[in-house]
């Protein structure tokens, strides 16, 4: 579960029992959707969300040949890295590699992707029908019983694709034991870190990548604009996040979070647990992504409940200027750092921090993102890595101000070879947020 998710979660629950009655006033009535989202009963929504349509015509999934042509690329960084192979778990790096998605259990099922050779899936025996309906890219799946050891079946791939010995990539999310599984029965290989392949492939979007991130950013605006619309005073942040979730949903997205903040739970930049009603004059903060076809999107609009106040204009401005900021600074050639440093100036020239204490901006700039929310690499102090085309990355230098409010204005960019380019239009004022 996403941060975001278990935080919006955590101040849905707190806020419907702190409510009267219990439950809270539901702005549309509710249903379990199939990923266990509270999504909006269709027969009572609020009416900007009932003339919602799909906005998914025309959207290409990525083909067999994508990940043929990403699988290439994998092996020609793991020989440029001196690796023999690589070793995956289900998850994000499998299916952008394979298209194979598969659940976690404590029953390995591992890929070994070797510099030379065909692939090989290692799957319990029970699941090999199963596999076999997923797996499209390797003919070698190798099955073990319950009695028997999957680490040797790995330890026997990678001998038979020359990797018994030397170095041996491990995807970063394989569990322990099962690397540790590995070692015992490979104790030729020396197994490394196999960030170089799958970060070195997966930081660098295709035009087939960026146009699904479009699509998911575009549902993600659309849905915000219908969410800003169901606003009512005495509503909970939860029925926000509820209408906003069901937006996503109504317009094509596979919706993944919602996160509300109205008033002072708006500086508290992955939300608050305390219930929250909305009241005139409130600041509020919606940070919200979907996916589509494995690709997602990440958008925060600020607004405010009525009319703002000068002060919550200016930090609204303010915060505006530093995203400018970090915008202008995503050059090809630079550093990620120096796109974080550009919008903290702004920011503690203005009186604020300094460094990453608060009131001010007590995070990083922004964060990578594809198939993953949060993924390589982020624009933190410290991030020497130099920006290329194909990199895309969140810009939200949020303005935190514990106790009174916080702002933060949230768009994705892509860098491309004359520059950085928004997948979505930023917000014009606090009084327009989309």
């Amino acid at each position: 579960m996403h941060r975001r998710q278990f935080t919006g979660l955590l101040a849905g629950m707190a806020g419907a029992a702190a409510l009267p009655g219990g439950s809270g006033r539901l702005f549309a009535s509710s249903r379990r959707g199939a990923a266990g989202d509270d999504m909006a009963d269709p027969c009572e929504l609020p009416a900007p969300l009932k003339s919602l349509e799909p906005m998914t015509d025309g959207v290409v999934p990525i083909s067999d040949d994508e990940r043929r042509a990403r699988i290439e690329h994998a092996r020609q960084l793991m020989r440029d890295a001196g690796m023999a192979a690589i070793v995956l778990e289900p998850g994000t790096s499998m299916t952008y590699f394979t298209g194979v998605q598969w659940g976690l259990s404590e029953r390995p099922f591992v890929l070994v992707l070797p510099s030379r050779g065909e692939p090989v899936f290692i799957c319990p025996a029970f699941e090999e029908a199963r596999a076999s309906e997923r797996i499209k890219f390797s003919n070698d799946v190798r099955t073990w019983q319950e009695d028997e050891s999957p680490y040797r079946l790995v330890a026997q791939a990678l001998r038979d694709r020359g990797a018994g010995t030397g170095r041996v990539g491990v995807e970063e999310r394989v569990r322990f034991f099962v690397a540790d599984g590995v070692r015992a029965e490979a104790p030729g290989a020396q197994l490394v870190s196999a960030t170089p392949v799958t970060a070195g492939c997966r930081m660098f979007k295709s035009p087939a990548e960026l146009a699904l991130m479009q699509r998911a950013n575009d549902i993600t605006i659309a849905a915000l604009r219908a969410a800003f619309a169901t606003m009512e005073e005495g509503m909970s942040q939860r029925d926000l996040s509820q209408n906003m979730m069901t937006a996503q949903q109504r317009l094509g997205g596979s919706p993944l979070f919602a996160l509300v903040g109205f008033g002072e739970a708006s500086a508290f930049p992955h939300g608050s647990s305390k219930p929250q009603q909305l009241k005139e004059g409130d600041i509020v903060l919606v940070d919200a992504g979907c996916a589509l076809h494995g690709y997602q999107s990440d958008v925060t609009r600020t607004t405010v409940f009525g009319t703002p106040t000068a002060r919550q204009t200016e930090i609204w401005n303010l915060e505006r200027k530093a995203q400018d900021a970090a915008f202008a600074a995503a050059q090809v050639g630079a550093t990620c750092e120096s796109v974080d440093a550009a919008a903290r100036k702004v920011i503690t020239d203005a009186g604020f921090g300094p460094g990453y204490k608060v009131p001010g901006l007590p995070h990083r700039t922004g964060h990578g993102i594809g198939m993953d929310g949060h993924e390589w690499t982020n624009f933190v102090l410290g991030n020497k890595t130099k920006l290329q085309p194909g990199m895309c990355f969140s810009d939200e230098p949020t303005i935190a101000i514990y106790g009174e409010f916080g702002v933060r204005l949230e768009d994705c960019l892509y860098i491309t070879e004359s520059g950085p380019r928004f997948f979505t239009k930023q917000s014009e004022s606090i009084e327009k947020p989309v």
